[in-house]
């Protein structure tokens, strides 16, 4: 199953999707800005391989709902992540609202 849905942080607008998958989810929230993910994310190819795109991302690991990916500290960042202020510890809600 695959929920799509609003979220709002401090009135600020963001989407939220959760992808239910054999013996795991995928949770990401976004904005035009960029997002944050559950473990899936792989941050080193957006760093690496993916570099010129100036993906503005982080991941968040042992989460299980979208709210858990709010409160959890991020793991991982993107370098163009950190150009706007988002560090690795951040949590979820913190990164999302440096990307508002």
């Amino acid at each position: 199953m695959v929920e799509v849905k609003p979220l709002f942080i401090e009135g600020k607008p963001f989407t939220a999707v959760s992808v239910q998958l054999p013996k795991t989810n995928l949770l990401m929230v976004s904005n035009e800005t960029g997002y944050i993910m559950c473990g899936a994310l792989d941050v080193n190819l957006l760093n690496e391989k993916l570099q010129g795109r100036k993906i503005i991302a982080g991941r968040a690991t042992g989460v299980r709902s979208i709210e858990d990916l709010l409160a959890a500290p991020l793991e991982l960042v993107t370098v163009e992540a950190e150009k706007k202020g988002i560090f690795q510890g951040m949590t979820g809600k913190d990164a999302l609202l440096k990307m508002a």
